[in-house]
């Protein structure tokens, strides 16, 4: 449920390159021109975040058009197991790197551990978040201490970790609005995106209470919604709204 007395905060993220992914291009990926939902929520929770609340991101601004530019990365295909690692922290086990370029007479086999990907990153992104605090329960008189203490690490440039736009390769940096008086308008810019990820979680769960229960409940929920930029502007429905389709719906409160 929306608090009565909604707080909304604006930030100003920029970086040298992003990536948005669209899901529909799973092995080259193609970005989307813009942020999606989560990955601008993604952005608020590395500078504050609790489990008791989610960020509801509302409003995304593009202050710079988009550029696109082709890049090609080797990426590792092979993981490296949790339990492995676990054992070598103990000691029980030597520790065995993962050799991107290894070749048969490491590997015992002609597959290498890598495979090149092209990815259609943006440059030069700068964008203008809009977002604001939703608490999980009913009467949570928290959400005040919340905007506080978000507005004094964001000033600040306090970060649990550090924002990334997209991939983690391309890290962001954030400065936060707190006046748009003076702040340049959004540029002109017009594209119906078609359907947009909206969010890989179901942000109304608590998530975290059931993963210390049973971490098999706890399951990742695709969402979606049609998205269009307006000129310059992408307005984001709340998560309970009809215009999120979402694979399983559960009871949401919208005010």
């Amino acid at each position: 449920m929306v608090a009565v007395n909604v707080k909304t905060h604006v930030l100003e993220v920029w970086g040298d390159f992003a990536c948005f992914s669209r899901p529909e291009l799973a092995v080259e990926r193609y970005s989307y021109p813009c942020p999606t939902p989560s990955a601008a929520r993604g952005v608020f929770d590395a500078i504050y975040f609790k489990p008791e609340f989610y960020w509801q991101v509302t409003r995304i601004e593009l202050l710079n058009p988009p550029s696109y530019i082709a890049l090609r990365r080797n990426e590792v295909k092979d993981k490296i197991s949790e339990t492995m690692v676990k054992r070598w922290m103990k000691g029980d086990a030597s520790p065995e790197p993962l050799l991107a370029d290894a070749d048969q007479s490491l590997t015992g086999s002609d597959q290498k551990g890598r495979t090149q990907r092209q990815t259609m990153a943006l440059r030069q992104p700068r964008y203008r978040l809009h977002a604001h605090v939703v608490p999980k329960r009913k009467g949570d008189a928290a959400q005040n201490s919340c905007d506080s203490q978000f507005v004094r690490r964001a000033k600040q440039g306090k970060c649990f970790q550090q924002p990334y736009l997209g991939c983690k390769e391309f890290i962001g940096f954030f400065r936060l609005i707190e006046n748009l008086e003076n702040e340049p308008a959004p540029i002109n810019y017009t594209q119906d995106l078609g359907f947009m990820l909206y969010d890989v979680f179901d942000l109304t769960a608590d998530n975290h209470a059931s993963f210390r229960q049973n971490p098999n409940q706890v399951k990742p929920s695709v969402s979606m919604f049609a998205a269009k930029i307006s000129s310059g502007v992408l307005n984001v429905p709340p998560i309970g709204s009809p215009e999120v389709l979402r694979a399983n719906i559960s009871s949401v409160e919208i005010d």
